[in-house]
């Protein structure tokens, strides 16, 4: 294969790429992914201050804070993937980030709970190029391990946000009014697309852009929501992020209403949390010895369990503050192992197509979950039995998922079509 032909797939990963050097590269990406994680969580403490502000009378209706921002990140992925295979990455990522930090500064002066909603769906319209694009840009720069390191590190720095984000808006209420969080998100990005439009460069290969065209695009499509192991394991996410996305929206109200411990929130949210964070170290010390299908099989049957063991607790009447919160972190620990593995293994028949396929898989995890998510908030009834009925009916609603997409087997791929070491 001659130079002039060579893909980003065929470039050695050994040879130094342009733009920031490898640690400024890695932050960089961890920056870019953890808007979105920030934008999720730092505003929990500060839901009961904005609805009050905002004249929302319904506790419930809150968590429209979270899920509009989710609609629009699921929504907007879709679009994503197949514009930057044909504009290129930056200039779509520069748009991405651009939109987030204008919707911040518009829910930061939202004078109505509307308009509000509508700029939160901006925001994530925004940040969703941040989840599509930054597995491109790492996939055009480097291949083979070094893209493994390169993600593994941007992920564990990523991971961190979401244990911080609670205590920092906490943080914000203590010297400012709420509004001021978003004012933090749209200062976050502004720096962050500083930093990105300075320092790097586009990452595509001219010759690799694909040119928009509908028949194209439709049979990506296609395959994505037809192969049998993609469709299954995506929709499995999607339950999964669902039971996710349930907590985020009533965690709030759980701890300041149920346990009535709101000193305590951010403290122990970030414990169970931090469960995530452990569990995918753990995942990525594991995956290549262990393989992808045992662990996420293992660690389904014990978030179906943990799911089980919750319900029948909160059922029974005998809920405590750290019976849920030791039960809850055992599902989180849980879904650090599921996510990423479920995703990989959608990925695995897809890799000519990955760009497409990752927003179809996207879109379909987050917007749905997002959906599943906002069923469970809406169901809160002053305990805790929604949260964990819903986080045991979607594990085994996503059992069945992995059923059908391993035809039966666990634990094993069931035929040789699927990547060594799965």
């Amino acid at each position: 294969m001659t130079a002039k032909n060579r893909t980003p797939s065929d470039a050695p990963s050994d040879i130094a790429p342009p733009g920031p050097g490898f640690l400024e590269f890695v932050g960089l990406m961890a920056v870019l992914m953890a808007l979105n994680a920030l934008a999720i969580d730092s505003m929990l403490p500060a839901l009961p201050a904005i609805g009050q502000a905002l004249g929302v009378t319904g506790d419930n209706t809150r968590q429209w804070i979270i899920t509009a921002y989710l609609l629009g990140f699921g929504v907007a992925q879709l679009a994503y993937g197949p514009l930057a295979d044909r504009y290129g990455r930056k200039p779509l990522l520069t748009i991405g980030v651009g939109l987030y930090v204008i919707f911040s500064l518009l829910t930061a002066f939202a004078p109505t709970f509307e308009t509000l909603i509508l700029a939160r769906i901006g925001t994530g319209i925004g940040a969703a190029a941040t989840r599509v694009l930054v597995v491109s840009i790492v996939r055009d720069r480097y291949s083979g391990r070094t893209m493994a390191r390169v993600m593994s590190l941007t992920f564990l720095v990523f991971l961190g946000v979401p244990i911080l984000a609670p205590t920092l808006g906490q943080m914000i209420l203590l010297v400012a009014p709420w509004r001021w969080i978003f004012g933090v998100l749209a200062l976050a990005g502004g720096l962050v697309l500083v930093w990105m439009t300075i320092r790097l460069p586009e990452t595509l290969n001219p010759g690799d852009r694909l040119p928009i065209q509908v028949g194209r695009i439709a049979l990506a499509f296609r395959e994505a929501l037809t192969d049998r192991i993609s469709i299954g394991y995506t929709l499995a996410s999607t339950l999964i992020s669902g039971a996710l996305f349930g907590f985020i929206n009533s965690s709030q109200q759980i701890f300041f209403d149920v346990f009535h411990a709101a000193g305590l929130f951010t403290l122990i949210f970030a414990a169970m949390a931090g469960g995530i964070a452990v569990a995918s170290v753990l995942n990525a010390r594991l995956v290549e010895r262990l393989g992808s299908r045992m662990i996420a099989h293992v660690a389904l049957l014990g978030f179906i369990a943990s799911g089980i063991l919750h319900a029948t607790v909160a059922l029974s009447g005998h809920e405590t503050l750290w019976s849920f919160a030791i039960l809850q972190g055992l599902t989180l620990f849980c879904y650090g192992f599921l996510i990423g593995n479920f995703g990989a293994m959608a990925m695995e028949r897809l890799g000519h197509i990955a760009g497409t396929a990752s927003s179809v898989q996207g879109f379909i995890s987050v917007g749905g979950g997002a959906l599943l998510g906002i069923v469970v908030g809406q169901s809160f009834n002053g305990t805790t039995a929604p949260l964990a009925i819903g986080v045991t009916v979607f594990g085994l609603a996503a059992l069945g998922f992995v059923l059908q997409a391993e035809k039966g087997r666990l634990f094993i791929a069931r035929n040789s079509s699927a990547i060594a070491g799965a």
